[in-house]
């Protein structure tokens, strides 16, 4: 893996370094699990909030920290499946908004899934299509219903709610899959817009919970959101752990602001995460941060 490669993600929280420092947690089987997934924290650095940790999904088994490289419409450009597989990656990141576009939710049920489609037996990540309200926002109207979107490829409109986004993620059938979240660049200035979008999105992720139809087989993080603002961020995320999901994603970043509000946001969210669960740090795309954090 190259060390500046803007196609990959990385999943969960990096460690600045890593001590000896055992941590043990239940080692049930995934099918006495109360989530399709199973987490245990082998290490923590005693100086960092850094983990070392294992993370059991219904494809794979991950070492984490692990980037993800990214294949929005289920293929990485110029690599097969068989590549990947060669270079011990197991988990792929898709984009739930442009899968759902194309090839669209009746050719994904008819192959069987996202997995057969792009015969992959690894992992699978998708978002929700939420960060295409930032990188579409020309062609998109958002609602309390959800977001409007003209298709770039020919001019027809998507409505994107909550509802849909579980639909098309059930049909991708990932391993894990996220809420649909309100999303806003994090170098807004309007503070009133960026509440509304914190507040909607965890009235959104309710809706998740509720519409999502295969909790066996695939694991709902929510999104922690609140921009550069701490006191949102705090609220966004002592709400979200209420919910007690499978594990929780950090959002709402790498929106251009500097990387020190970056990291001052992340440390506050992961100050109310549970340390049992996953965590899933979203917009980090260049390795080079593994050094300097």
């Amino acid at each position: 893996m190259k060390k500046h490669n803007p196609k990959f993600k990385i999943f969960l929280k990096i460690p600045s370094f890593i001590k000896n420092q055992v941590m043990s947690y239940p080692n049930d089987s995934l099918d006495n699990s109360e989530y399709p997934m199973k987490f245990e924290v082998l290490q923590k650095c005693s100086r960092s909030k850094a983990r070392l940790s294992k993370l059991t999904l219904p494809h794979a088994v991950l070492e984490t920290p692990q980037f993800m490289p990214v294949g929005t419409q289920g293929a990485l450009k110029g690599v097969l499946p068989s590549q990947i597989r060669d270079l011990n990656c197991n988990l792929i990141l898709g984009n739930t908004y442009h899968l759902g576009n194309r090839p669209g939710t009746c050719i994904l049920n008819q192959a069987g899934g996202l997995h057969k489609y792009m015969n992959w037996d690894g992992a699978l990540l998708t978002d929700s299509g939420g960060f295409q309200m930032v990188s579409l926002l020309k062609l998109a109207k958002v609602t309390e219903e959800g977001v409007s979107f003209q298709s770039p490829h020919d001019d027809s409109m998507m409505m994107l709610t909550p509802e849909k986004s579980m639909e098309i993620q059930n049909s991708i059938g990932a391993d894990i899959i996220m809420q649909l979240d309100d999303v806003v660049s994090s170098t807004l200035d309007d503070q009133d817009r960026m509440e509304e979008a914190m507040l909607r999105s965890i009235r959104w992720l309710d809706r998740c919970i509720k519409s999502h139809k295969r909790k066996k087989d695939q694991n709902l993080f929510p999104i922690v959101q609140g921009g550069l603002n701490m006191k949102l961020r705090e609220q966004s995320v002592k709400e979200l752990v209420k919910r007690n999901t499978a594990g929780y994603a950090i959002g709402g970043l790498s929106g251009g602001e500097s990387k020190d509000d970056f990291w001052r946001a992340v440390s506050l969210s992961t100050d109310f995460l549970p340390l049992e669960k996953p965590r899933y740090l979203m917009g980090v795309g260049y390795s080079i941060i593994i050094i300097f954090y």
